[in-house]
Order: structure tokens, then sequence, then C-alpha cells
């Protein structure tokens, strides 16, 4: 389980993060939703060390994350796929797959991971040659997916993975991301699209200028009035 309690981040003089708390359930999806500039991509970055916390705790499976390097994050379970899906654009499919990769040894295990991303993306194997560069938004998303897959974690984290995408691609990205987690990887999903994320949520918060304002399960807050106003429009 990942425990995050009263944790405060600021720089450049911005109170990013005002004291959150909040729990991602093992096998569970957990999404946070909320307007640009909430906290919700700091949230995430400060998880993953690329971001310093002034004070609170992020516990993972009960040992403390605050001050970790970015590696031994990574090699603990979690991995992220982030906003804007940076991807190698100069290199591969695969080449981009094999760098999720990067901090492990088992060579065999290695290349049956790629398999099972191309299970789940049959279309990065049809162009597992192709430079991701030349890929379009949904590949390039699917290629940002798989390639954090490719660490083997426990937790995923995703961040903004519809965005700029058309709506049949955003419903395949989510269908991928149910899947993911029904073969047993824990998911932590930051998405402005709230309607498809509390759909497929088993816990939701809302984040507002640093503040959690809102928690429950996906159901109940898709069903809350506030909610259905500030993030799906009156009708939803």
């Amino acid at each position: 389980m990942l425990k995050i309690e009263n944790l405060h981040v600021s720089y450049g003089g911005i109170q990013a993060l005002r004291g959150i708390s909040l729990e991602v359930p093992d096998g569970k999806i957990v999404t946070l939703i909320g307007a640009n500039g909430a906290g919700k991509s700091t949230t995430l970055r400060t998880i993953t060390g690329l971001v310093k916390a002034s004070s609170g705790s992020i516990q993972w499976n009960g040992e403390e994350l605050l001050g970790r390097s970015i590696d031994k994050i990574v090699g603990s379970g979690i991995a992220m796929s982030p906003e804007g899906r940076r991807v190698f654009a100069d290199m591969s499919v695969l080449e981009n797959l094999r760098i999720g990769a990067y901090l492990r040894k088992d060579k065999e295990e290695i290349e049956k991971d790629v398999q099972w991303v191309y299970s789940l993306f049959p279309r990065l194997e049809e162009r597992s040659w192709q430079l991701a560069g030349t890929l379009s938004g949904g590949e390039q998303q699917m290629l940002a997916v798989g390639r954090a897959l490719m660490s083997r974690p426990k937790l995923m984290m995703l961040d903004e993975p519809s965005l700029g995408l058309a709506p049949l691609v955003v419903q395949d990205i989510f269908s991928i991301i149910s899947e993911i987690n029904k073969q047993g990887v824990t998911v932590l999903l930051i998405e402005q699209n709230a309607n498809m994320a509390l759909k497929i949520a088993d816990l939701a918060y809302v984040l507002e200028t640093g503040n959690i304002t809102m928690s429950g399960t996906g159901a109940e807050l898709l069903a809350d009035e506030k909610v259905r106003e500030a993030y799906l429009g009156r009708n939803g």
C-alpha cells in the first residue's frame, strides 16, 4: 500500500501541496481528479522523487520514500507513465521498451515482458522497429505505458494518459488500464477526463489548489452533484 500523510510541497515560492493525505490500497485503481494547477502532477512527481517535499510522509509498504533516490524508488516497484508521453523519438518502439527495464538484469524475463506488453498493445508489436517519434499520439501513449510496465511495477502511476487523444483511442487506453489492474498491478491515475477515470476507479480523490476536498469510491464521486458540476458538466 502507498500511504501519503500531511504532504507539503513548495517550489518557486508557491505552495503546491498543502498537507494532503491519501491511500492507494494494493490491487486497486485510485484516481486523483482536479483542474490544471491543482497539484496532481506534483503529487506523482513527489512520490517518484523528482520533486522534494517540504514535510510529511510517503510510505510504500511501510517504508519511507522521502529522501530516497529515484532509482531506488523505481527498484522498489513504482513506475510512472509521464504526462506528454516523453518517448525517445529517435529510438525504435522495442528500444524504448527495453529502456523501461534498465534496472533489471534478468534478460530472459525481460524478453517475456516485451511479449506481455505486445499482448496488451498489439499495435506496438506491429511497429516494433518503427521510430517512436513517427507513431501517432495514441500509439506513443501506449508505448509510454508499455515502457513503464517493463520495470515490472507493483504500482503504476499514470499522468494524464488520455490528454490530446481521440475519444475512441481514449476508450482503448482505459480498457488497457483496467486490464493491467486485473493482472495484479495497482494503479494511481491522474486524469482530466474525470468521467472516464471515475468509472474505472475503486477510490477517488478531488484535489483543489493543493488540498484534497473530497474522497470516496469512484461511483460515489461520479454521482456527487458538486463533482458533476465542477468536472463532468451538469449532465455528467
